[in-house]
């Protein structure tokens, strides 16, 4: 029973962060169709409330799956590079595993946040140009979910071993 509720717990890991990258890339499209006039480097664009929902959505699918892998994965605590050193190969990859899903977080996150805040306002916009934030994010969602799976998986059984 308790490796039906591990697969369970991957496929909805999986299934919300492609959920987040596919409507970050509609989010993309969306703003994509809105009117904007470009001039070299600066663009100036009527903001999509299309775009702005759908990236919104992405933002907090992608929030939900970290938080949820996050916490099923459990705490692998680490305090020294001596520990770290003696740790089991497979703690190690789960350790590794949760650094790159953070710093997966924090660029896909802020990307989404970027490509929020450029379709939040009321009237166009115009600056430099900011092309593809939102289709970016879209993809760091997918490698996300990726490692993701390999930090619940590894961390699971890290603390299967330590039984």
């Amino acid at each position: 029973m308790l490796k039906v509720g591990g697969v369970l717990v991957c496929l909805l890991i999986v299934a919300m962060d492609v959920a987040a990258g596919i409507l970050a890339i509609q989010a993309e499209v969306a703003q994509n169709k809105v009117k904007h006039l470009r001039l070299w480097i600066f663009e100036c664009r009527d903001p999509s409330h299309d775009a702005f929902k759908l990236a919104l959505g992405a933002a907090a699918l992608l929030t939900l799956a970290h938080v949820l892998a996050n916490l099923l994965g459990g705490c692998m605590c680490v305090c020294s590079q001596d520990e770290f050193q003696r740790a089991s190969p497979t703690r190690q990859l789960s350790l590794a595993c949760l650094i790159f899903t953070w710093i997966i977080l924090a660029v896909g996150l802020s990307t989404l946040v970027i490509g929020i805040l450029s379709n939040n306002k009321s009237k166009a916009s115009c600056g430099f140009t900011h092309h593809h934030f939102l289709s970016i994010g879209g993809i760091l969602c997918f490698v996300h979910g990726l490692f993701s799976v390999a930090y619940y998986v590894s961390s699971t059984a890290a603390s299967d071993e330590e039984k």
